[in-house]
């Protein structure tokens, strides 16, 4: 059988299965059919296509496939934006993709140079140079930025920061700080990463069945949420059935 007759047979299945979920008038099947290869592209193009651009998931892919394909795309897109305008939120945006890429240290400059003027303060600007100086190692030059927001912005909150903060501490070895700040962020964060950390971190203090404990409470947290949470934590889920599988 031809290559390109059953292309078009899988063209014309994909697009019928297209057409009855979506709702869409069954005289649409005439086409498909009767149209072969030129009815299924017909309906590509004026159906399903325009459904993927209004569907945020298909952008999210589309735009994660081309970022594999091109990593240094919306690099060069953002330093034209910066070219265009030299402001304070163009370089925040170009500071964030080259922390994106692994390129901390180019992103630590570019932060430092922002935190200028009226935005010497500014809480953003600070976790995200916390956040460069973390991924190159400065565990106490992120401490002392991340004090510096505090001391600084006071009503700010951050997740995100939070947890940082503990990581900063536990990586200057300041063990029983660290557990104290995990502690508080084990019914506040929103996603499981904290949970795991502190519970690695109660393992290396030798305080296994509160490690323990803590690593259960991952597993029933995953195992009974929705499927969109299960899946977005499934990389600290199984990280915790395999640090509870090594404790037995």
């Amino acid at each position: 059988m031809p290559v390109l007759f059953v292309l078009s047979l899988v063209l014309q299945f994909v697009c019928l299965v297209h057409m009855v979920r979506s709702g869409r008038p069954y005289w649409w099947a005439w086409i498909i059919v009767l149209g072969m290869g030129l009815g299924a592209a017909v309906y590509i193009v004026t159906q399903i296509l325009p459904d993927l651009g209004n569907d945020p998931r298909a952008r999210r892919a589309a735009r994660g496939a081309i970022k594999k394909l091109d990593p240094t795309r919306d690099l060069r897109k953002l330093r034209d934006e910066l070219s265009r305008a030299e402001t304070v939120q163009n370089k925040m945006n170009l500071g964030a993709e080259f922390l994106a890429l692994g390129e901390a240290k180019e992103a630590e400059e570019i932060f430092a140079q922002c935190l200028t003027g009226l935005n010497a303060h500014a809480p953003d600007l600070l976790l995200a140079l916390a956040q460069a100086q973390f991924a190159q190692g400065k565990a106490r030059e992120t401490h002392e930025t991340l004090t510096r927001l505090i001391q600084l912005n006071p009503e700010f909150r951050s997740n995100d920061g939070h947890l940082l903060f503990a990581r900063a501490l536990e990586a200057l070895g300041r063990a029983d700080e660290a557990l104290n700040e995990y502690a508080a962020l084990e019914e506040s964060y929103p996603g499981e990463e904290a949970r795991v950390r502190y519970a690695r971190l109660l393992i290396t203090e030798h305080r296994i069945d509160e490690a323990k404990s803590v690593l259960e409470k991952v597993r029933t947290r995953v195992r009974v949420a929705p499927k969109y949470y299960q899946k977005a934590q499934r990389e600290w889920s199984d990280e915790a059935g395999s640090i509870l599988q090594a404790l037995r």
